[in-house]
């Protein structure tokens, strides 16, 4: 019904006479992940040295910059979503740190990512009566879930200069599989709900559509190829950037689809985007310009929002002292590089669990920088253990690229190596012959060469680290920024 009314709307191409009736600039971000303060190039903690960037209070001067700079056009301010899970700022303040940030730096509308059910309903409930914008998903059903129903919208409807924007959220529909949303909130097909948003836009007169998604590049670009009526599209989830001569980026700023342009802003509050729209009287697009903005040490921070996130650190080193568990024995690293330990294997089973249909969890010895002590373990502790700020990825593989990731992880025995697999739910006996089996329920079958497994690792091993080239390159499906490994492991010890 709503992909046919589309076709009957009037064509995206406008004539070369057509005059701008008003002028809009979209400021926007995505994938924040709770980095209040600047990273390093690699988005780890900037340490004494480095060349760093984003941080919330340098995000507050690019934004108001930006605002400084319009020239008469009216704004928006849109979040991609994923603003939380990251650092010890989420860890502790459960997305409030996020919202405060937030209603700083003036955000206009969010799309849910993710990560923002990473906690279930209670946690997303808090945070969205802490914020005064709207949570847009269009694609998400609340129907059952009380916390949240009344919270979330499709839409938002904007006017601007004399303009009516309508934005349109997506969440993705894997978001069962890679976070907690809880057994009462359903994702429907992303395209079939922004098909019908778009329609009921349109039904109510002319508008500009901008659909803000946390979808991915791959399925923003297959939804404006699929879809008309979409404007533009703001995107997040896949953490690309696009941008005109900038190093690393993925591809132009913006990137045309269909009738749609595209935008995405990296991640991690390293870059911004802005992209300037000419309207014209029906809201079609007649002129889209500009591009992403590195935010390094030439921006200023904020001196406001600097004093705001000191103020939220301020019981981040209580949460480094705050205990997590009680262990009856250390659980020592040494000996992780060359066979199985206890130590390993529980990280790679936190891996497991972090994912609701994970298999098989597996990490590398060298992510294992320490032991636990006997005792109280604290929050301190497990980032010593793993101070890399990895994040779960989730990938399928077949049995025998399986099977290439043991034999490459053991090639360096008997010496140690950091790529030694530590596993849960497979297990495996170097030989030769190399035996490896999966477990089944309660039962070990052999591990089967052409099966399709569902596996966790981190995003460092994901991206080939390690020698793990299999992993980046054979995976049948993937996504690599899943929950933190730190606060995996917590969750885990906390059971």
């Amino acid at each position: 019904m709503f992909r046919r009314s589309m076709l009957a709307l009037p064509a995206l191409v406008l004539p070369a006479r057509a005059q701008a009736t008003a002028r809009v600039a979209l400021l926007h971000m995505n994938d924040f992940h709770s980095r209040h303060r600047p990273v390093a190039a690699n988005s780890t903690d900037c340490r004494e040295g480095q060349a760093c960037f984003g941080g919330s209070a340098r995000l507050a001067t690019a934004f108001a910059q930006e605002r400084a700079r319009l020239d008469g056009r009216a704004h928006l301010l849109l979040d991609a979503g994923d603003q939380f899970m990251g650092s010890l700022f989420y860890s502790h303040h459960r997305g409030l740190a996020e919202a405060a940030v937030q209603n700083a730096i003036g955000t206009s509308a969010m799309a849910l990512g993710n990560h923002e059910f990473d906690h279930g309903p209670a946690t997303l409930a808090r945070y969205a009566a802490a914020v005064p914008f709207p949570l847009l998903s269009a694609n998400l059903d609340t129907t059952n879930e009380s916390l949240l129903h009344g919270r979330i919208t499709a839409r938002a409807e904007f006017r601007l200069g004399g303009a009516r924007v309508v934005v349109v959220g997506l969440t993705t529909p894997d978001t069962p599989g890679i976070s907690s949303p809880g057994p009462r909130l359903r994702f429907r097909d992303a395209e079939e709900a922004a098909d019908r948003a778009i329609w009921e836009a349109r039904r109510d007169g002319p508008c500009t559509v901008v659909v803000l998604s946390h979808l991915g590049l791959g399925a923003d670009r297959r939804l404006a190829e699929a879809l008309r009526g979409i404007d533009v599209i703001v995107g997040g989830h896949s953490h690309t950037l696009l941008g005109n001569g900038l190093p690393g980026a993925a591809g132009p700023y913006p990137v045309a689809a269909g009738g749609a342009r595209i935008v995405q802003a990296g991640a991690h509050g390293r870059w911004i985007g802005r992209l300037d729209l000419d309207l014209g009287a029906d809201g079609r697009v007649l002129e889209a310009a500009g591009n992403t903005r590195v935010l390094g040490a030439d921006v200023p921070e904020d001196p406001a929002v600097a004093a705001l996130v000191a103020r939220l650190a301020e019981p981040l080193d209580e949460l480094r002292r705050r205990p997590v568990a009680t262990l009856p024995r250390a659980l020592d690293n040494a000996g992780c590089g060359r066979a199985a330990c206890e130590l390993g294997e529980m990280v790679a089973e936190a891996l497991r669990r972090s994912f609701n249909d994970a298999q098989i969890g597996f990490m590398n010895a060298g992510g294992i920088r320490t032991g636990l002590p006997a005792g109280s373990v604290t929050w301190g502790d497990v980032l010593t253990v793993l101070p890399f700020q990895n994040s779960a990825s989730r990938m399928v593989l077949r049995g025998h690229v399986l099977r290439e990731a043991v034999e490459s992880g053991i090639s360096r025995l008997p010496s140690a190596a950091g790529r030694f697999p530590q596993v849960s739910g497979m297990r495996f006996s170097p030989g030769p012959p190399l035996v490896i089996e999966v477990r089944q329920g309660d039962a070990w079958q052999p591990l089967d060469p052409d099966r399709a497994y569902v596996v966790a690792t981190n995003n460092f091993l994901r991206a080939g680290g390690d020698g793990y080239t299999m992993f980046r390159d054979a995976a049948l499906e993937a996504y690599d920024l899943g929950q933190s490994l730190e606060e995996a492991l917590v969750t885990l010890l906390g059971r």
